[in-house]
């Protein structure tokens, strides 16, 4: 069973440790040469609509994703910012 680039837009990504939602996939990461899938990619957040810019893309490495399900792919991967308090910072 395959699974298009497109259809992985779609699916959220959850942290298999905490169950953490960390987002949808936004972009990938090709290597051209080869064609194989390095990494997915989510977009940082606005911050405050917006305004102050984005917090940093979260990439996830293809060695790090565990199941790709229909809806859900779960990854061992525990981003930097999920671990620090979520206080309102500049």
């Amino acid at each position: 069973m395959g699974c298009c680039i497109a259809e992985l837009r779609n699916k959220d990504v959850v942290c298999k440790s905490n169950g953490v939602r960390l987002g949808n996939v936004d972009d990938v990461e090709i290597d051209v040469s080869s064609g194989r899938l390095l990494s997915i990619i989510i977009y940082g957040k606005s911050k405050m609509m917006g305004f102050f810019g984005r917090c940093d893309d979260i990439i996830i490495p293809w060695c790090d994703i565990d199941i790709i399900g229909s809806d859900t792919i779960l990854v061992n991967f525990c981003c930097p910012a999920q671990q620090k308090s979520r206080g309102f910072q500049l």
